[in-house]
């Protein structure tokens, strides 16, 4: 992703390719922190939009995290071509960081078409006018404006929340897809928690082990979107969660599924 000035998350997204190979240079953050997930996503999903027909959109991504990845170290993104079709192209990204495999993932690209266009109606579980501005003790924190509760004075963003990225981003699909994959691994983790564990810092271990997102329609990150991650089970140090995007008019942008590592 190269060019002129450029929104922040193109400028997260670039890398220098060599072939089917996408190397990444991710910028230390703060002291001690994790590669961000939602960060290898997207810089994944960029990845291997580059190499399908820029018609092809993505349709959806499902990914693992295979072990912790760092800031101030070069990613290389492995880009194999499984399938090219007429309709779907089919791609599996390999994130390796010092020879090893931090993130695998596998992703599809549709050509858009005519057909239904139906979700079931859906009232906010919260209303947009309910909630105020705060800000989180979150990675990227400056990248984002979030709206919840005016009650809400949990350290972390944890959903129901209203959510917009700072600054406009270019009207590419592949580029705004890329900021929904960033944007919708914020909350899923301690939503995921045992009910009995009090969130805050340090009161367990907690990571993500796996995340899924299908992409349904358009999505404008600089415009406010409601994210909704609910409970789906809680079990052998894993808790599963579902999640929905919504934008102010009511239309499911996409639907996010992950499973989170709880140690307590």
């Amino acid at each position: 992703m190269t060019g002129v000035k450029s929104s922040w998350i193109a400028q997260l997204l670039r890398y220098e390719r060599r072939g089917d190979t996408f190397v990444t240079h991710p910028r230390q953050v703060a002291p001690g922190q994790r590669l961000f997930g939602g960060l290898i996503a997207a810089q994944s999903l960029a990845a291997a939009g580059a190499t399908v027909d820029p018609g092809k959109l993505p349709q959806s991504l499902h990914l693992y995290f295979v072990r912790g990845g760092r800031y101030d170290v070069d990613v290389e993104l492995h880009v194999e071509r499984t399938r090219d079709g007429r309709s779907f192209d089919t791609r599996r990204v390999t994130a390796v960081q010092h020879d090893a495999v931090i993130m695998e993932m596998i992703a599809s690209f549709h050509v858009p078409e005519p057909g239904a266009d139906e979700y079931p109606p859906h009232r906010p579980t919260v209303e947009f006018d309910d909630t105020a501005i705060r800000e989180p003790d979150l990675e990227f924190a400056d990248r984002f404006e979030l709206r919840t509760r005016p009650d809400d004075d949990r350290p972390f963003a944890i959903p129901p929340f209203w959510i917009r990225a700072r600054g406009e981003v270019e009207d590419d699909p592949l580029l705004r897809a890329c900021t929904l994959a960033f944007m919708s691994d914020i909350g899923p983790v301690p939503v995921a928690h045992p009910r009995g564990v009090p969130l805050r810092p340090g009161a367990g271990q907690a990571a993500s082990l796996d995340h899924s997102v299908w992409f349904h329609r358009p999505f404008v990150p600089h415009e406010w979107n409601c994210y909704e991650v609910h409970p789906l089970n809680v079990g052998d140090s894993r808790g599963l969660v579902h999640g929905s995007l919504y934008d102010r008019a009511g239309a499911l942008i996409a639907t996010t599924t992950q499973e989170a590592l709880w140690r307590v």
